[in-house]
């Protein structure tokens, strides 16, 4: 498979003034409380549905970085029929899932599915995860849509951490 170049650089980077905005509400919803290593596993999971290889690259390596085992790394893929994750866990990526595809039902997240994610998360929990939701999927759309490479960020990590990314 041929690489193809991106379009442009990343709008977050061209638009002044929109990454510094981003990354506040980004830090904001991880403070949150939500476990980091859920929120990997939705960043990956809404990232895979959306095709953004970009982030799947970049939310595996996280994870992987994060301690997690390559089971339930590859396993997010197929989190419903993968022993690998808490009820918790599965709550939180069933959320991802029915936020990320709004258009794929008449309610685009079920009571089912909302109510599920509430057993687990306080009002604060489920407001961090669907910000949290929200973004990744903006991020999904703004790579997809301007062709953002996967492995892009690598050289970027190398510079920030002096040293390479765990594969």
């Amino acid at each position: 498979m041929s690489h193809i170049a991106p379009r442009m650089q990343n709008p977050a980077v061209v638009v002044p003034g929109a990454m510094q905005a981003l990354f506040a509400l980004g830090t904001a919803a991880k403070k949150a409380g939500v476990p980091m290593k859920t929120l990997y596993m939705v960043y990956l999971r809404a990232s895979q549905i959306n095709g953004c290889g970009f982030c799947v690259d970049m939310h595996s390596r996280e994870m992987k970085r994060a301690g997690e085992p390559d089971e339930r790394i590859f396993g997010v893929a197929a989190w419903r029929e993968s022993p690998y994750f808490t009820d918790e866990e599965r709550a939180a990526l069933a959320l991802a899932e029915a936020v990320t595809r709004i258009n794929d039902r008449e309610d685009a997240v079920p009571d089912d599915v909302w109510n599920e994610a509430a057993r687990y998360y306080d009002e604060t929990g489920l407001g961090a995860l669907i910000v949290n939701i929200g973004l990744i999927n903006f991020w999904n759309r703004v790579n997809v849509a301007t062709r953002q490479p996967a492995g892009a960020q690598i050289p970027v990590v190398k510079a920030k951490s002096g040293k390479g990314l765990a594969a």
